[in-house]
């Protein structure tokens, strides 16, 4: 995802552009995780073996960090109040290291206030995003809620989208979230090793079947004005 972002030329100390470079990559994965690995399953993590399970399925984690009710505030797992091994925090480590370098408090900045734009699922979304295969889940307690990244699961958890669900998961999150449309959608089709190119304000993914997608300028950002399928003509 680092390499995607350097390619758009994303403003990497602006949280907006940033996160609308990770989510749609991080929809799929997790829709597929949903699907394959959690299954509805009953969890349990167990930090002393550093995994979690979903049954009788076993996976080795990362923690990220946690929700905390009382003052509505988040606190990243680097800051490692709890005295875990740093082996469970390389991840969070990383995500430190890249927020310092890119000037992007919420990644660096150890405790903040939770509200709809920083919170455990989007941090974990950018988290994740920026990582190599890895699945996030929220595991919630009496006390708020602990996220973990995990590893280990199959590889059709990340295999690339048809144009169906690509279709599905963009209208999802353009319904869903804040983002830049455009970021949004040039990043997906990346991860998704999906070719595509531009016609003015259209954009034309190469699926087996076209998928067309046009947007217009609102405000400093592009937004989706609609999306059309075709069959290909060659």
């Amino acid at each position: 995802m680092i390499s995607t972002i350097n390619k758009l030329h994303i403003d990497t100390g602006n949280w907006f552009q940033v996160f609308s470079s990770c989510l749609g990559k991080m929809m799929a994965i997790q829709t597929a995780c949903s699907e394959f690995v959690v299954k509805g399953q009953v969890w349990n993590v167990d930090f002393s073996e550093g995994i979690i399970c979903f049954g009788n399925k076993k996976y080795p984690i990362q923690f990220i960090g946690s929700e905390a009710t009382a003052g509505n505030t988040w606190l990243w797992g680097w800051e490692n109040i709890n005295g875990f091994s740093e082996k469970m925090l390389q991840v969070a480590r990383r995500t430190k290291e890249i927020g310092e370098q890119w000037k992007l408090e919420p990644l660096s900045m150890a405790e903040f206030t939770l509200d709809d734009t920083f919170n455990g699922h989007n941090l974990s979304i950018v988290t994740c995003g920026l990582a190599e295969k890895y699945c996030y889940y929220r595991g919630p307690h009496s006390g708020g809620a602990i996220f973990v990244a995990f590893s280990g699961v199959s590889d059709q958890v990340f295999a690339p989208v048809d144009i169906h669900k690509f279709i599905s998961l963009t209208t999802q999150c353009i319904q869903s979230f804040s983002i830049d449309h455009k970021i949004f959608v040039e990043s997906f089709l990346l991860w998704n090793h999906t070719e595509y190119d531009w016609d003015g304000h259209v954009l034309t993914a190469h699926f087996p079947q076209d998928l067309k997608i046009e947007f217009e300028r609102v405000n400093d950002f592009m937004r989706i004005c609609s999306m059309t399928n075709s069959p290909n003509d060659k």
